[in-house]
């Protein structure tokens, strides 16, 4: 992955491979089977090198960057979902995207600070890790900060309390609970979401499921 101004850019090789066997190949080989998504077409399959995609992988999903498919365009792309498996990248769907024009996404939430409920004894939960937005490509953050310090015992944040910087519109409903302190005994009796209800697995697409 190069540097091409203040974007990254990822090159990718087109593919006919489909099948099982020949998805594995790739993988074994370093690279990881994916599809670049776009106005107008159901879906261009193309492979990409693991260690390259995982650095923009792992910034989140609402980074733009260029994607160079061999023998075709260079074409701003957004991250629309990832299949990951065992702490391996197994498949990839890019959307292309025009930079003049909002798109909606999903920006992981970084909790700032400690309640101050739970330095008294309540316990903090959360019920929300990712806020629905949209912008222009160029405003999306890679993440949304959120102080949680004032938050004291019975206290919930709601998403339309979270200040969002300018150009950012919100998606998710704003009575949707974000976080909350709750009292300790009522937070033994009100079990929270599981890992995987919090943050579900990206669901695969069909060809990624024969591997």
């Amino acid at each position: 992955m190069k540097s091409n101004g203040k974007m990254a850019q990822l090159t990718a090789t087109p593919r006919t491979e489909k099948k099982g066997a020949s998805l594995r190949l790739l993988r074994q080989g370093g690279r990881v089977p994916a599809v670049v998504y776009g106005p107008g077409q159901e879906g261009a399959a193309i492979h990409v090198d693991e260690k390259e995609v995982l650095k923009v992988a792992r910034t989140g999903r609402s980074e733009m960057f260029n994607l160079n498919v061999e023998g075709g365009k260079t074409i701003p792309v957004l991250i629309k979902d990832q299949q990951e498996r065992n702490g391996r990248l197994l498949h990839v769907d890019f959307l292309q995207i025009s930079k003049n024009k909002p798109i909606s996404v999903s920006v992981s939430i970084d909790f700032q600070g400690t309640a101050a409920g739970s330095k008294a004894g309540g316990v903090f939960q959360t019920q929300e890790t990712q806020l629905e937005v949209e912008g222009l490509p160029a405003d999306l953050p890679t993440s949304i900060e959120v102080d949680v310090s004032g938050l004291e015992i019975g206290d919930r944040l709601t998403a339309g309390e979270i200040k969002l910087d300018k150009g950012l519109t919100l998606v998710t409903s704003p009575d949707s609970i974000v976080a909350s302190v709750m009292p300790p005994q009522a937070a033994e009796e009100e079990p929270t979401a599981s890992a995987d209800e919090a943050q579900p697995e990206a669901k695969a697409e069909g060809e990624a499921a024969e591997e």
